[in-house]
């Protein structure tokens, strides 16, 4: 990516298999940590297997802001976008009805536990100019550095976005390296890109109103139109908190 350093192994986004699509799910145990219920599990089976992390609905603590028993669906929609986008790598996500009910289930990426934003932002400014433009669009609202993973592909690979694609500003994040720089080509051709699925009788327009409120799908094509219009990284927004709490 011209101007900003981008490992050229990076991986790219990942496909829905088989096992993530229709393989049994095993429940292996609760991932630590997690504000919400979420549970390492191993989906398929035999050489088709894979891990997988499953959210459901029925374990999502509810919020003030946030319609309750809409954040899976959230994280569908973002692997949606990323999709169209062609960046950042967000892991394969699907609606699946598993052991719990229904929720999300996203592959799960191998990583260093010690690398995260704040050790890798000097090295890899190119795969963080690509995951804040994501995140502009889909207006999330709790970029952690610890969301930020650095596979064993040598890939970053971002996770944890149920708390996205709200109709009112509410974009919190640790990645404000960028204000005022112009958007890069990769950036303006993805969004070109998102502009026309998200446009009336687009294919991902149809897919996110499946996943999201009209109103939300509404607000994901403003800002979408808007960042282009723009043609450079956003400034926080003074009315609101532009930092998530804690930043890792």
């Amino acid at each position: 990516m011209p101007g900003h350093q981008r490992s050229p192994q990076a991986a790219r986004l990942s496909e829905v298999s088989p096992a993530l699509a229709n393989g049994p799910i095993a429940i292996l145990g609760q991932m630590p940590d997690a504000s919400n219920a979420a549970f390492l599990v191993r989906c398929g089976e035999g050489t088709a297997e894979e891990l997988a992390v499953y959210k459901p609905a029925r374990g999502e603590t509810p919020l003030w802001d946030f319609p309750e028993g809409t954040l899976h669906r959230r994280e569908v929609a973002a692997y949606e976008v990323a999709k169209i986008l062609g960046w950042p790598n967000v892991p394969a996500t699907v609606l699946r009805d598993g052991p719990e009910g229904p929720g999300s289930l996203q592959r799960f990426v191998r990583f260093d536990p010690n690398e995260h934003f704040f050790t890798l932002q000097g090295s890899r400014t190119g795969d963080f100019a690509l995951i804040a433009a994501f995140d502009v669009v889909i207006n999330n609202a709790d970029r952690k550095g610890g969301h930020c993973l650095l596979g064993e592909d040598d890939g970053i690979w971002v996770i944890d976005h149920g708390v996205c694609f709200a109709e009112e500003p509410k974009l919190r994040t640790v990645i404000w390296d960028f204000i005022g720089e112009p958007l890069e080509a990769e950036v303006i051709a993805g969004l070109e890109r998102l502009r026309g699925g998200l446009g009336r009788g687009g294919a991902l327009r149809d897919r996110l109103d499946d996943l999201l409120s009209p109103a939300e799908t509404d607000a994901t094509a403003a800002r979408t139109e808007a960042l282009l219009r723009a043609g450079a990284y956003p400034e926080p927004d003074p009315m609101t908190r532009p930092f998530p709490w804690p930043p890792i």
